[in-house]
């Protein structure tokens, strides 16, 4: 089923005003930059992925199609329309790739991703994403724990939470010349969340590697939180005692929280997210607290208040 643009919620009612009203400067500056790119080839470059499947999966949901998946995104380095990240992402060159993690570690390193790749077996993930905006998809991730990598560096007691920066190239990105949001991009997790065991690094979906809309090589999939907490192409993982400064956070902190967590009770202060709508569907479906992940997860915030701490 085609996507209908008119179901959207308007840009203007999904992006911060001073964002939406550069959107004609953006894509002027986008459509002059594109005319001098190849096309993007890392597209063709997808290489498959052995993955076992993992019974944390979420089971028993239409699966959205790829097509969507690559096609439908939130990438800002990229542009801020849905199609710019396919459009415009294949200039970024993903290998070589390394990720430097530093901060409250006993083991600070610098890693590339060959060695990522093998600090444990790849699993593939069925996880609903929930995006802020209020639509959704079901995606086949392949990525492993999180807490592998941790456990790799060795935290020390002052490690209270993990922040994940982005990269930021100039060359290959379009939307870093406009400042929608302090870049590069951050975002964080608590450490207990980061070592939940829903929480993934994802290096690939539907069996194949990230193409580069979607975050390649390397990129942050928490379900049960808006999907803007899923950092992009990693580059710096950092361990901190204070909670760090996020991109979206930091951008309007009265609309989007550190904590993010899927809430229907908790409405945007622009729109409602107590329904959603799932890439494909027509009609709108209830949002489901934590996006349906709350045996798993509530724990987490017992005797927290969620509307303060949204």
């Amino acid at each position: 089923m085609l996507i209908g643009k008119k179901l959207d919620i308007p840009s203007s009612d999904i992006t911060p005003k001073s964002l939406w009203l550069d959107r004609r400067r953006f894509m002027t500056g986008a459509a002059v930059l594109g005319a001098g790119l190849a096309l993007p080839r890392q597209w063709a470059q997808a290489t498959p992925l052995q993955a076992a499947k993992s019974p944390l999966s979420t089971t028993g949901e239409e699966l959205t199609p790829l097509k969507d998946v690559t096609t439908y995104n939130n990438y800002y380095e990229f542009g801020t329309d849905k199609s710019d990240p396919a459009a415009n992402a294949g200039a970024m060159k993903t290998r070589p790739w390394t990720v430097e993690i530093s901060g409250e570690v006993a083991k600070p390193m610098t890693l590339g991703i060959e060695d990522i790749l093998k600090l444990a077996p790849i699993e593939e993930r069925i996880y609903r994403h929930r995006c802020v905006e209020a639509w959704s998809m079901v995606i086949p991730w392949n990525g492993f724990p999180l807490s592998a990598l941790i456990k790799h560096v060795d935290p020390t007691s002052k490690a209270n939470f993990v922040e994940f920066t982005t990269i930021a190239d100039r060359a290959s990105m379009p939307g870093l010349a406009y400042p929608y949001l302090d870049w590069p991009y951050r975002e964080g997790l608590r450490m207990d969340e980061a070592m939940h065991p829903l929480t993934i690094l994802a290096v690939g979906l539907y069996g194949e590697t990230l193409k580069n809309q979607n975050g390649a090589p390397l990129r942050l999939v928490v379900p049960w939180k808006y999907g803007f907490k899923g950092a992009k192409s990693i580059v710096r993982i950092r361990f901190v005692s204070d909670q760090p400064a996020t991109a979206w956070n930091t951008a309007n902190p009265s609309e989007y929280g550190f904590y993010s967590n899927v809430n229907p009770n908790v409405d945007h202060p622009r729109w409602t997210q107590a329904k959603e709508r799932r890439i494909g569907d027509f009609l709108r479906r209830p949002t489901l607290m934590f996006n349906g992940y709350g045996d798993q997860v509530a724990s987490l915030y017992k005797g927290m208040d969620l509307k303060t701490y949204f």
